[in-house]
């Protein structure tokens, strides 16, 4: 008889839900638009669940411009009042001049460190920081290397990037493993990791 699939206790029994933490959640992300629009979507979360933004996530990508922080740098007034009209994303002044705020710190940071990637996985020494939780209770809301993160970042002119914000962009991105043990994608993503570290 076929054991059933265990997760992570945050996840509800919506197949979309069920995707982004089965395919996406805690696997490393390097590409510097990727890495920008969890930076986004993260902000926009504050205050709402994680699966209202992830409902929300393709008309991000359309209204943003496919987050290329080139473009969406360059935004002015007029195409903020144009957000602020779009239904499909969350509509508040605040989140959306900040992702504006951070497209134009994003580029100065790709200037210094060559990309948006290399400065981020910095925190981490460019290699995931794998941990096993037993239980979801166990999981920080935030670390010393989010507290960091959020300290340079926030000196950098970002905004909405509190610890917490850092912690769970880190979860997301791969940056640390926080699937609990008994998921499966807790052992297929350790062995994935060290698989790309043998290869290397």
């Amino acid at each position: 008889m076929q054991q059933p699939i265990v997760r992570c206790g945050w996840v509800n029994d919506s197949q979309l839900y069920i995707d982004y933490h089965d395919r996406e959640w805690g696997v490393p992300v390097h590409d510097d638009n990727a890495l920008f629009e969890r930076l986004v979507l993260e902000g926009a979360q504050a205050g709402l669940s994680w699966y209202t933004i992830l409902r929300k996530r393709e008309h991000y990508r359309e209204a943003f411009d496919r987050f290329d922080p080139a473009k969406v740098a360059a935004y002015d007034e007029r195409k903020i009042e144009e957000l602020m009209g779009n239904p499909g994303i969350v509509r508040n002044r605040l989140k959306i001049r900040s992702a504006v705020r951070n497209a134009v710190a994003v580029l100065d940071v790709q200037r210094e460190f060559g990309s948006f990637d290399a400065y981020l996985w910095s925190f981490v020494g460019g290699s995931p920081i794998r941990n096993s939780w037993k239980q979801l209770a166990d999981v920080p809301a935030k670390t010393p290397i989010s507290d960091a993160m959020s300290k340079d970042l926030k000196k950098r002119g970002f905004s909405f990037v509190g610890s917490t914000i850092c912690y769970a962009l880190m979860q997301a991105t791969g940056m640390v493993q926080d699937h609990v043990v008994t998921c499966f994608r807790h052992r297929e993503l350790a062995e994935a990791t060290q698989g790309a570290i043998a290869n290397n």
